[in-house]
C-alpha cells in the first residue's frame, strides 16, 4: 500500500476520522497561513483528576488528527489546554485536607494550595496528573495552562478585543440566562485584589485599549484595575470562543451536553472577528440503567477499573466504535469489547484497503498494528477461570497447554496479559453471580450420553471432533423424551449446568481447554444434583 492509495482511499472513506478530517481541508483548501499547523485542542478542568472522559476526548481527536495526516502533508499541533484559572465551586470528594480547600473557594485553582501536598498549588497537582496521564498512553500533545495565557499576556491582545466588543458580546449572551442571572452577568471576571476570589459580578469598561475596568468588591468598594495580566478570567462561554481565536484553533469536539456552549461560543467566536473550529458532539456515556453517568453520582466506569479488567487497546475499541450514539458504560460490556477488538484485528490482514480504513483497529493504531493474534478469546478464558474457582496465571496456562501447543507466557505476550485480566474480571464478577442449576428431563439423558462420547476420547481429540460430538447429541431423540426443540436448548442447557452462565462458549473448545477429564468431573457434578 502506497501513501498515495491510502490517500485516495481515505478521501472516501466513511469512517468518522476521515469525514471528521476532511472538514479541515475543507476549512483551509490551500493550507493556513503561513505554513501554520492545523491546531486541534482539548480541554480539561483541573479541579478534578483525569477520568475516562478525559481519555475519551483526547483518543478521539488524536484519531481525527492521525486520520489528517492521511489526507495532508500540512503540520498539525494538538494542546491539551488546562483551565487552572477557574475559581474552584466546590470541594471534590476524592481529596484530603477539604477543610483547607473550602477556605479557598473561589480562588483560583493555581492559587489554591494542594491537598495532597506535593506541588505548588492544587491546579499544579491536577496538571501533572493529566500529564502523567496523557503521556502513560503515548499521546502527542503540547500542555498549556490557562493561567499562563492569562498572567503572561499571552491573552491580553484578545482581552482587549474582549472588551471592545462587550455590549455585542452581551447581546449573545443575555438572551440565553434566567433574569436573575442577567442582572450580574458580565463576560469579565475579575479577581478580587483584596480576597484573591474570582467574582462574579457586574463589570465597566473604562479603557478597552488599557485594559481596564471597573467593578465592585465583595466588600462593596469600587476597584477600578487592569483586566490584563492574570487580573481578570473569562466567562466559561467567552473564555471558550476567546481561546479559540486567540490560539487559531481549527478543531475540538466537544460532549452533547455543551452543544449550546458550542452554539453560543461560536457567535462570540464570530464577533471576536475569529472562525469557530471544526468539530461535532459527541454522546455521552449512560450507566447499565441508561441513565447518564455522573462523577457526583459515582455511577460510571472509572479508567483504572476498565484497565484492570481488560486491555488499553479493548478501552480505545469501545470508544471508537458509534461515537454519536449513547452507549452504555459498566463492567459488562468489557468481556465483548475485548472479544471484538480481537476479532476485527484478526480480520486486519486479509481486508481490502477500504475495508481497513473502516476498521476500528486502524484507527487504533493508526494502521500500524501489533503482529501477532489470539489463539483463544476472552470469554473462552472467563469460562476456564469460572470453572476453575481460585486460581493463578501458572494454573491457567497448565491448563492452555491442551489447547496451545508450545505456548508460553514469553511466545504469547498478548495472551499473558489477558489471563490477568480475566482472573481479576472472574474473581470480582463470575465467581459471586454463578450457580449452576440442576439438569432437567432430556437434558440428563443428553449429559450423560455425552460423557459417553468423551469417554471413548483421548485428551488429544481436537475440538472440532469434540464440537461435532456435541451439536450431533443436541440433534438426536431420547426415546420417549424426545429431542430439543431447537438445538440453542441444548446449548443453553450446557451453560447453565455445567459453567453457571446462561451463554457460553463453543463447548468443543471448551471441553478441549479444560480437558475432557475435568469436563467429565463437571458433568458428573451436574448429573448428580439431578
Amino acid at each position: 500500500m502506497t501513501d498515495s492509495d491510502l490517500r485516495s482511499a481515505a478521501l472516501d472513506s466513511k469512517a468518522w476520522p476521515y469525514e471528521e478530517a476532511r472538514k479541515l481541508l475543507a476549512r483551509w483548501p490551500n493550507g493556513k497561513p503561513d505554513g501554520a499547523p492545523i491546531l486541534f485542542e482539548t480541554g480539561y478542568g483541573p479541579s478534578g483528576l483525569p477520568h475516562i472522559g478525559t481519555f475519551n476526548e483526547v483518543l478521539r481527536t488524536t484519531m481525527v488528527r492521525n486520520a489528517f495526516h492521511a489526507l495532508s502533508d500540512r503540520p498539525t499541533r494538538l494542546i491539551a489546554f488546562s483551565d487552572d484559572m477557574d475559581g474552584l465551586r466546590k470541594v471534590p470528594d476524592n481529596v484530603p485536607n477539604k477543610e483547607m480547600l473550602t477556605e479557598h473557594l473561589g480562588r483560583p485553582l493555581t492559587r489554591i494550595p494542594d491537598p495532597f501536598g506535593k506541588f505548588d498549588s492544587f491546579a499544579a497537582h491536577n496538571n501533572a496528573m493529566l500529564r502523567d496521564f496523557l503521556d502513560r498512553f503515548g499521546f502527542d500533545y503540547e500542555f498549556a495552562s490557562s493561567t499562563d495565557y492569562y498572567a503572561s499576556g499571552k491573552f491580553d491582545d484578545a482581552l482587549r478585543t474582549v472588551l471592545r466588543q462587550f455590549d455585542a458580546i452581551q447581546a449573545v449572551m443575555l438572551p440565553t440566562l434566567r433574569e436573575e442571572r442577567r442582572a450580574t452577568y458580565s463576560p469579565v471576571l475579575p479577581i478580587s485584589p483584596k480576597t484573591g476570589v474570582v467574582l462574579q459580578v457586574p463589570v465597566e469598561v473604562i479603557d478597552a485599549e488599557a485594559g481596564m475596568i471597573a467593578f465592585t468588591d465583595s466588600d462593596g468598594e469600587r476597584i477600578v484595575q487592569s483586566a490584563l495580566g492574570g487580573l481578570s478570567k473569562l466567562q466559561w462561554k467567552v473564555d471558550w470562543a476567546m481561546r479559540w481565536v486567540a490560539l487559531g484553533v481549527d478543531y475540538e469536539m466537544a460532549g452533547k451536553d455543551l452543544i449550546d456552549s458550542v452554539v453560543q461560543s461560536s457567535k462570540i467566536a464570530r464577533v471576536l472577528g475569529g472562525r469557530p473550529p471544526e468539530g461535532f458532539n459527541y454522546e455521552m456515556f449512560l450507566d447499565e440503567k441508561g441513565e447518564k453517568i455522573s462523577k457526583s453520582k459515582g455511577n460510571g466506569l472509572s479508567l483504572d477499573q476498565w484497565l484492570t479488567y481488560g486491555p488499553e487497546e479493548s478501552l480505545a475499541f469501545y470508544i471508537y466504535r458509534e461515537p454519536k450514539r449513547a452507549k452504555q458504560l459498566h463492567m459488562g460490556v468489557i468481556p465483548r469489547a475485548v472479544d471484538e477488538y480481537w476479532q476485527f484485528r484478526g480480520n486486519y490482514p486479509g481486508q481490502d484497503l477500504k475495508q481497513k480504513l473502516g476498521n476500528p483497529v486502524h484507527h487504533i493504531h493508526d494502521g500500524k498494528l501489533p503482529e501477532g493474534g489470539l489463539p483463544v478469546t476472552f470469554g473462552l478464558l472467563l469460562n476456564l477461570v469460572g470453572v476453575m474457582g481460585e486460581a493463578t496465571k501458572e494454573q491457567v496456562w497448565g491448563y492452555l497447554a491442551n489447547y496451545i501447543p508450545d505456548a508460553t507466557p514469553d511466545s504469547q505476550p498478548d495472551l499473558d496479559r489477558l489471563i490477568g485480566h480475566a482472573l481479576a474480571y472472574a474473581r470480582d464478577f463470575v465467581a459471586p453471580t454463578l450457580v449452576r442449576r440442576a439438569p432437567e428431563g432430556i437434558e440428563v439423558a443428553a449429559l450423560a450420553r455425552l460423557d459417553a462420547e468423551l469417554a471413548a476420547l483421548g485428551e488429544d481429540a481436537p475440538a472440532e471432533d469434540i464440537q461435532n460430538i456435541v451439536y450431533e447429541i443436541g440433534k438426536s431423540e431420547f426415546g420417549d423424551l424426545g429431542g430439543f426443540a431447537e438445538l440453542r436448548d441444548w446449548f443453553r442447557a450446557l451453560y447453565e449446568t455445567l459453567l453457571g452462565s446462561s451463554q457460553g462458549p463453543r463447548m468443543g473448545s471448551f471441553i478441549k481447554l479444560y480437558g475432557i477429564a475435568n469436563s467429565r468431573t463437571l458433568i458428573a457434578d451436574a448429573l448428580a444434583k439431578a
